[in-house]
């Protein structure tokens, strides 16, 4: 399941709310944040975007995967995490681009910022990257259909692993 966060920046042209993002205020934001609703949170670029909490959690309890796209604020607060059910289902993967300027490149042509927003990025990134080694994988992106292979694979991987076996409710 891929979890939509919420957020307090305004909606660009071609998003839907509820299906990008859940797009709400500030006020309803520090509301649910404050109220214990929140996975994570991050002010990024002057936005807030948060994970709420609670489908996170159903989704997980019925044995489903859950896809978070958070960045590394947020990640660092899900790896401190004190719930069990969310330290054991955590497989995080940061996903790199190759250097500064293929990032650029990417945003450009992506075509949703400005001049100044995308230099913001980019000095976020700066040292965002630095952050890799925080992480349990690392994918170095190349093409969007390299980066899916290698994100399947580690999660396939993962779904072996020892500890995330049910041998009671497996099927014969």
């Amino acid at each position: 399941m891929y979890s939509v966060s919420c957020t307090t920046r305004p909606i660009r042209p071609g998003e839907v709310d509820g299906e990008d993002y859940f797009f709400i205020s500030k006020a309803e934001f520090e509301k649910r944040t404050q109220g214990g609703g929140m996975l994570e949170t991050a002010d990024v670029y002057g936005h807030y975007y948060g994970t709420p909490k609670q489908p996170v959690l159903a989704h997980l309890a019925a044995g489903r995967d859950v896809l978070l796209d958070i960045d590394v604020q947020g990640a660092r607060q899900i790896r401190a995490s004190r719930d069990a059910k969310i330290k054991e289902a955590l497989a995080d993967i940061f996903i790199m681009p190759p250097d500064l300027g293929e990032l650029r490149r990417r945003l450009e042509g992506r075509g949703t910022e400005s001049a100044k927003q995308i230099a913001t990025r980019i000095q976020a990134a700066d040292g965002e990257m630095a952050d890799w080694k925080s992480y349990r994988y690392t994918i170095l992106s190349s093409s969007m259909e390299e980066d899916l292979i290698k994100f399947r694979a580690i999660i396939r991987a993962e779904r072996y692993l020892s500890r995330r076996l049910d041998l009671h409710n497996a099927e014969s």
